[in-house]
C-alpha cells in the first residue's frame, strides 16, 4: 500500500487567506512608511533654513528680517527645489514653511502639501521678535501646516510630529 504524502486543498486555502490577511495589513504600512522616508528630504531642506533663523536670532538685534527675506528660501510655486520639496519659505517671525512637490510617486494626499517650523523659547512659546543682547531658540515645534494644506500627520518623520 502507497500512502500520498502532500497537503489538501483546505490547507492550501488556509495557507492562502492568511498570506492575503498579512498583505492587506503589511501593504498600506509600507507605503506609509516609504512617503515618511521621502519626507526626510522635506524636513532637511527645512533644517537648512532652521540654522539661518537661529543665528539671526542668537546675533542679537530687535529688528528681523522681513518674510522671505532671512537668506534661506528657495524654489517658487513654478519651479522646484529638489524632487520631494516644492519650495521652502519664512515669515517675519522666522517661522519655515516647507511645501512639497507633486511628485508622481507620492500619493495624492502628500502632493502640494506644507509642514511649518516654529522657533520657541525656553518656556515652549513661539518667538516673534529679537532682543538686544540674542534670542536663544531652545527647540523647534515641527508639524502639518493648518488647514487642508497640512501635510496628513501619519506622513511625518517623528521628529516633526507636533505635540
Amino acid at each position: 500500500m502507497n500512502a500520498q504524502k502532500g497537503f489538501t486543498l483546505i490547507e492550501l486555502m488556509i495557507v492562502v487567506a492568511i498570506i492575503g490577511i498579512l498583505a492587506a495589513i503589511a501593504l498600506p504600512a509600507y507605503r506609509d512608511y516609504t512617503v515618511r522616508a521621502k519626507m526626510g528630504e522635506v524636513i532637511l531642506a527645512g533644517s537648512t533654513c532652521r540654522t539661518t533663523v537661529s543665528e539671526v536670532y542668537q546675533s542679537g538685534g530687535t529688528s528681523l528680517p522681513a518674510s522671505d527675506k532671512w537668506g534661506c528660501e528657495v524654489g517658487s510655486s513654478t519651479s522646484a527645489s529638489t524632487k520631494y520639496v516644492q519650495s521652502v519659505s519664512t515669515s517675519d517671525a522666522g517661522a519655515i514653511t516647507v511645501t512639497t512637490t507633486k511628485a508622481s510617486d507620492l500619493p495624492d494626499d502628500a502632493q502640494a502639501k506644507k509642514i511649518v517650523m516654529t522657533p520657541l523659547n525656553a518656556s515652549g512659546t513661539a518667538i516673534t521678535t529679537g532682543t538686544a543682547g540674542g534670542t536663544v531658540i531652545s527647540s523647534w515645534k515641527c508639524g502639518p501646516a493648518s488647514g487642508t494644506d497640512g501635510l496628513p500627520a501619519k506622513y511625518l518623520p517623528g521628529s516633526c510630529r507636533a505635540a
